[in-house]
């Protein structure tokens, strides 16, 4: 085993003999004198290698990827030849032995940082792909953020507690993976979209500090912060109330930063309401490195002549927009056109564009808010040179179009600082929403989530005890105080449509058990891929995990989902059809 790794070389170690082993990452052989650029987990160690040497001549034979052994005394470099690039810069290993561990055929794609290599191939090879520098970092900022955390929640006595991964299916939720059971015939398991219910058990169970770093499976559809199969920091706790738990999950995710980035944060994270955020954001999610908020100017328009406002208005529509500072002259009449295609996706009747000039509105619909003009910039604080992009549509989906938007904009110009990280709790969350295919409200957590409920209310107006943490426009964690009694539960069921013979046969062992003296308690999951894509300036989880399924769901490497024996599929009374 080394005792240190070659790529932490430095001066404490001039003077000594070394052995360095690790991979040929180049090698510069000059006919009497060579260079060789050795790499471990750690870095680079540059090797000189001396004609005079014995095994010069094995050179000839050594190339990329290999892996060697050289043994040679650590000298310092003169002051001209130190380089900066790499922790070893300052040292270099003489060479006085040479020996050839294990020999590299060519390679499917060069391992330079800078090529550019379809992600396929590189998956198809991932543990040569995990050889370059970058995503060796990744897996290792992956580790530091894993460790931190256990530290600190080991700290505060948390127990680390593991859950099973064959459970039950439950209709709530996205799509389980399911596992057909041998023994019991014609009877699945189902991989854990979280271990949720299992966390509350041990709740119950008097556990009262729990966590968990888990992995978690939901067949869903692929994107850039999505897979499969993601790990989450699962914790809950009783006794604690909403903001107790609100401010150890800051604490914790403050002592991930310091750890990672070196950063002391030390003021609160900023608390929005959802409705703020999507008044102000159009995203319960909302991105907060920048500006570009949205403003509503319904209020303005009610005394609007326009037919096309008074249409707006009359269809309950709201007129809602953006003002992007200096951005007059940024977008061609192809790219203005492009965003329009989009807002009507989201379901907008209208989409403008205005200008600010002379301290008027010019272009689209300038006319149409002649009256509104100077109470128009006002509500913006637009002034000469900046862009005004308007939207028509109900509320909700004139926030939700602009949230999009503004990303987009904010994309495109370039007003995205990507060293700043911002954290925000978003609270005060509705309780249900309605899904509109099966005419039916839905939990918009889960259904487990305590609700806040106040006489004359509809349901659509309930609020809860939910709360999310918001990185960058991710949200990385989600949680809430939790219902602790039976009859809660079962009112939480009906409400989203299920029958008594439902919610017993799904959830009958999970009821039974609140009636056994269930503590108040409450908890949140932390997406540790997206967490740790975040820090690592990744726009994709598939950059830090180890080895990510594509984009389809397939993994290259191990090619797998794949065929199975005909005899598996007997055992597990199974038959396929065409």
């Amino acid at each position: 085993m080394k005792e240190i790794f070659i790529g932490n070389y430095g001066l404490e170690q001039v003077g000594q003999t070394m052995t360095a082993t690790g991979w040929v990452a180049n090698i510069r052989n000059h006919g009497k004198l060579a260079f060789i650029e050795l790499r471990d987990r750690e870095g680079l160690l540059q090797v000189f290698v001396g004609g005079e040497i014995e095994d010069f001549a094995k050179l000839e034979d050594i190339g990329k990827e290999d892996v060697i052994a050289v043994t040679g005394q650590v000298v310092q470099r003169e002051e001209r030849f130190v380089n900066k690039s790499i922790k070893s810069g300052q040292v270099e290993l003489r060479a006085e032995k040479i020996e050839v561990i294990a020999s590299s055929k060519a390679l499917p794609f060069e391992l330079d940082q800078h090529a550019h290599t379809g992600e396929d191939l590189r998956q198809k090879y991932r543990y040569l792909d995990l050889r370059r520098e970058k995503m060796t970092h990744n897996l290792k900022l992956r580790h530091q953020v894993t460790s931190t955390i256990r530290e600190y929640l080991n700290g505060l006595d948390f127990l680390e507690v593991e859950t099973p991964y064959l459970t039950k299916s439950t209709p709530e939720g996205a799509r389980d993976f399911l596992v057909p059971s041998r023994v019991f015939k014609n009877q699945f398991y189902a991989l854990p979209q979280s271990p949720q219910m299992l966390k509350q058990l041990l709740m119950g169970a008097g556990l009262e500090r729990y966590y968990q770093i888990v992995r978690c499976f939901r067949d869903e559809d692929l994107r850039g912060d999505r897979q499969p199969e993601f790990t989450q920091v699962d914790l809950e706790l009783s006794f604690a109330s909403e903001e107790e738990i609100r401010a150890l999950v800051e604490a914790m995710l403050k002592a991930v930063v310091k750890k990672t980035h070196g950063l002391e944060l030390t003021e609160d994270f900023p608390t929005i309401s959802y409705e703020e955020a999507m008044s102000r954001f159009g995203s319960d999610k909302p991105d907060t490195r920048f500006g570009l908020e949205l403003k509503s100017l319904t209020d303005l328009c009610q005394s609007n002549d326009s037919l096309l406002i008074k249409k707006a208005l009359d269809n309950q529509e709201e007129v809602m927009g953006i003002c992007v500072p200096d951005a007059a002259s940024a977008f061609s009449k192809k790219q203005l056109s492009h965003y329009y295609q989009e807002m009507k996706e989201f379901g907008c009747s209208r989409f403008a564009s205005l200008k600010v000039e002379n301290g008027q509105l010019v272009g689209d619909l300038a006319s149409t808010f002649e009256a509104e003009n100077q109470e128009l910039l006002a509500r913006f604080e637009a002034k000469d040179g900046d862009l005004i992009l308007l939207v028509m549509a109900k509320k909700r989906r004139a926030q939700e179009a602009l949230g999009h938007l503004r990303i987009e904009v904010a994309k495109a110009l370039d007003l995205i600082d990507p060293s700043l990280l911002h954290f925000l709790w978003v609270v005060d969350w509705p309780l249900l929403e309605w899904n509109e295919d099966q005419s039916r409200y839905q939990a918009m957590h889960h259904p487990f989530t305590q609700g806040i409920f106040e006489d004359g209310q509809e349901p659509d107006q309930f609020r809860s005890h939910a709360y999310d943490i918001v990185l960058n426009g991710y949200e990385i964690g989600g949680g809430s105080l939790r219902i602790h009694d039976r009859k809660s539960q079962e009112a939480m069921f009906e409400l989203l449509g299920m029958s008594r013979e439902d919610y017993e046969r799904d959830f009958g062992f999970f009821l039974e058990a609140l009636e056994y003296g269930f503590p108040p308690h409450g908890g949140l999951a932390l997406g540790l891929d997206r967490l740790v894509m975040i820090l690592a300036g990744e726009e994709n989880i598939r950059q830090v995990i180890a080895f990510p399924k594509n984009g389809t769901g397939f993994d290259p490497m191990l090619e797998s989902p794949s065929l199975v024996d005909q005899r598996q599929l007997k055992e597990l009374h199974l038959e396929l059809k065409n």
